[in-house]
Order: C-alpha cells, then structure tokens, then sequence
C-alpha cells in the first residue's frame, strides 16, 4: 500500500476499521488507490452515517419522544 494512502487511513479511524472488518478492501485499495472514494462511500453506509440513515434516526427518536409524551399525557389524566 502507498505510504500516503495508508497515512490517510491512520487519519480516519473509522476508514482504518472497516477496512479491518472488510479485508477485501485492503486488497482494492493496495492495487489501486483511486477506489478509496469508493470505500469511503461504502463506509458510510455500514457504519450508518449516510444522510438518509441519520434522517431516519432522527425521526425514531421524534417519534419515541411523542409516544413517552402521549403516555405521560394520558396518567396524568
């Protein structure tokens, strides 16, 4: 692997994970180190921080929030 490519990886410890979980991606990125764009995409993905992925938590934990309010709302009367 390229000295750079493996320094930019010590940077991001989350790429420098699921590179360990997912060892065909060493292999894809020692033999060509144009498909860490790729990687990274695919990272984010796995790990859930894509934009949709963070939108849909958000909403579970709205939708939690009213529910405990509804619960609240109907002991007290």
């Amino acid at each position: 692997m390229q000295p750079g490519v493996y320094q930019y990886l010590e940077s991001r410890e989350d790429l420098l994970k699921f590179m360990r979980m997912n060892p065909k991606w060493y292999r894809k990125v020692t033999r060509d180190p144009s498909v860490l764009s790729q990687m990274e995409q695919e990272s984010k993905y796995y790990f859930g921080k894509t934009t949709t992925q963070r939108i849909e938590r958000f909403n579970n934990q709205l939708q939690m929030v009213q529910m405990l309010m509804q619960m609240a709302q109907a002991m007290k009367d």
